[in-house]
């Protein structure tokens, strides 16, 4: 039991001390790390760089797997691109086994006490920061020695040192139990220093290390599953590439462990055991990454033909090209071809929010949350894009013309916040089992079979210029708010009978509210076409 909480404790230390290390370093680079993510990721090659960079800032691939999901969830990067990062994020946290490779134990304490003064006398951030750092260092060794120590009574225990030996002979064993214990402990390098602790006191070989080794980096992927539950279809793609990166990774490493070990033993010389672990920790994450670096397009297409979805999903703009800023003429073209693009993404959280409220279909509910994220993800980049533009040397027309794209693409995005509205009350009356009469069904479907004319139309306006359509659309406005009035009447007519319940007549009546606010943007939408012609039109 002594040895056991000896263990235990010596774990607890090595944890805490990676985060408060993990902790310094990231408050030192603030938001860059971030920034880095979303910008710099355009290839693969990149993108291997800028993970492999940050996660040896935070000290967890982990962490950076779950930002990338946060990323593709909110559409601000592609599968394509997060895998890239995913690669490097293996090979940077590799620098923590690294780094406990040295056998620096008698430092550990000093490094505690210097890391603490430097914190506790200084007064300037950045210098807390880095006694942070070196403060959690000193803990993460002194946790390793810990560990190690409490491993020396089993050099005695048969029953673990059979054990142990039965790793070097069943590889898949091995595998499992790296997997097993990654998943419990959350930490691939907290389970590659248990590694290390139990290969100094004899207790395992090297070749017995190498299989629960790949299990680590195995195990250490169900962070990002676990973040991935409720997200995109497309987040979830991205959680399901850090997995099978490391599944096939450990596949292709068992079938030529001669071969590697080999490999290892030469790069690594007259090394000890703890380096030997290290060397191997990072040779598979290394060697992995080069074989996957060629073949991103190929991993996409397994995770695609995995979680299947809809085809050419659009995750962002991609027609915003800033060398286009010195001809504004077809800047602002490229800018109307994004907002077709975002309008058609309301078209689709439409028709979802309609199936959500007659066909009581929740994941089409859900699907209208996740397309408004990538919603507003457009508003964002368009709005950032017209602000640049706007900086620039342009005509009275074109300046003109610039306002009035800003004004669309804020319509666009109210628009979608209304059918978030309308999911949202769809959501609301199944979960508290209303339902509405046959005749409330009826109308809704009517309408949302208005508004959808009305919005669609005024698209289409927008995308071809076609004044004659902008036109129609306000008629079709007047009509939409006409069919808005005589369904409220008709339906508080029916609450007055008793022939609906009062809960229920409140989610219809702001079902109908959100609807005729969706054509009222697109009346808007359809004036600012018209005013390019220099007509204004009151309705």
């Amino acid at each position: 039991m002594t040895m056991l909480f000896n263990f235990v404790g010596g774990l607890g230390m090595f944890l805490y001390g990676m985060g408060i290390m993990g902790d310094g370093l990231q408050k030192a680079a603030g938001d860059r790390m971030r920034r880095l993510l979303e910008v710099l990721t355009t290839t693969p090659v990149r993108g291997v760089i800028i993970g492999a960079v940050v996660t040896a800032i935070i000290q967890s691939s982990s962490a950076t797997s779950v930002m990338l999901v946060g990323f593709v969830n909110a559409g601000l990067m592609t599968l394509r691109q997060a895998f890239g990062v995913i690669m490097g994020a293996n090979i940077g946290t590799t620098i923590t086994a690294q780094l406990i490779a040295f056998n620096i134990t008698a430092l550990a304490l000093p490094m505690v006490g210097i890391g603490f003064l430097i914190n506790l006398i200084c007064k300037r951030k950045s210098q807390k920061y880095v006694g942070l750092v070196i403060l959690g260092l000193g803990l993460l060794f002194m946790g390793l020695d810990a560990m190690s120590s409490a491993m020396k009574p089993l050099r005695d225990n048969e029953a673990f040192v059979h054990l142990m030996a039965a790793f070097g002979r069943y590889p898949v064993l091995g595998v499992l139990i790296g997997v097993v214990m990654t998943c419990i402990i959350q930490s691939s390098s907290a389970t590659i220093a248990i590694l290390m602790a139990v290969a100094s006191q004899g207790l395992i070989t090297f070749d017995a290390a190498l299989p629960i080794l790949f299990g680590d980096n195995i195990g250490t992927c169900i962070t990002a599953a676990l973040a991935s539950i409720g997200t995109s279809r497309a987040a979830k793609r991205t959680a399901l590439a850090h997995g099978l990166f490391n599944i096939f990774g450990a596949i292709i490493f068992i079938l030529f462990l001669p071969q590697f070990k080999a490999f290892v033993l030469a790069i690594s010389g007259n090394a000890d055991i703890h380096r030997l672990i290290a060397n191997a920790h990072t040779s598979f994450n290394i060697l992995n990454t080069v074989i996957w670096v060629f073949l991103v397009d190929v991993m996409v297409k397994i995770v695609m033909t995995i979680l299947p979805g809809e085809k050419d999903e659009i995750s962002g703009p991609r027609f915003l090209d800033r060398h286009l800023f010195n001809t504004p003429a077809v800047a602002l073209g490229q800018v109307t071809k994004e907002l077709v693009q975002m309008g058609n993404l309301t078209i689709d959280m439409l028709d979802r929010a309609k199936a959500a409220v007659i066909q009581k279909d929740m994941k089409a509910a859900a699907r209208v949350f996740e397309i408004e994220k990538v919603v507003n993800h457009f508003q964002k980049e368009i709005t950032e894009y017209l602000a640049d533009l706007s900086q620039k040397s342009l005509s009275e027309e074109q300046s003109d013309r610039l306002i009035n794209l800003m004004h669309v693409v804020n319509d666009i995005e109210r628009v979608g916040d209304h059918l978030e509205n309308v999911a949202e009350l769809a959501e609301f009356r199944e979960d508290s089992r209303i339902e509405f009469s046959e005749l409330a069904y009826q109308e809704l479907n009517a309408i949302f079979a208005q508004v959808r004319e009305t919005y669609a139309g005024t698209l289409r306006a927008l995308e071809t210029d076609d004044y004659t359509l902008a036109r129609q659309v306000l008629r079709l406005e007047n009509q939409t708010d006409q069919m808005e009035r005589e369904l409220r009447n008709n339906h508080i007519f029916r609450l007055n009978e008793g022939s609906c319940i009062p809960k229920a007549g409140i989610i219809y009546l702001d079902i109908l509210s959100n609807l005729e606010r969706v054509s009222d943007h697109a009346a808007n939408i359809a004036q600012a076409v018209l005013d390019r012609e220099g007509e204004i039109v009151l309705i």
